[in-house]
């Protein structure tokens, strides 16, 4: 069932907009990596600057777009290549 649920995800992520952009992550390849373990789902993103101003906003979004898609019980979400990363992804996979 992995290799579905990560379809899922992608396509799901498809809905999170880079609003400077106005162009999805999944369409920008900012998605790096998405891995689904019986029901738990890790998605790696890169931001599109290290100094992306959105970055926090961007992974809450991710966040949000994946626990929606059917059969994911958690979510971890890793921002690589940002300036703020160990920041960013302690508070998006606070609990």
């Amino acid at each position: 069932m992995g290799k579905e649920i990560e379809d899922k995800v992608m396509e799901a992520l498809k809905t999170v907009m880079d609003p400077e952009t106005g162009m999805s992550m999944v369409d920008m390849q900012l998605i790096s990596r998405v891995e689904e373990n019986d029901g738990s789902v890790n998605v790696e993103f890169i931001p599109s600057s290290p100094m992306c101003p959105i970055a926090f906003y961007l992974a809450q979004e991710i966040k949000s777009a994946v626990l929606k898609v059917q059969g994911v019980k958690t979510a971890k979400i890793t921002c690589k290549g940002h300036m703020m990363e160990e920041q960013i992804n302690k508070s998006v996979n606070e609990e």
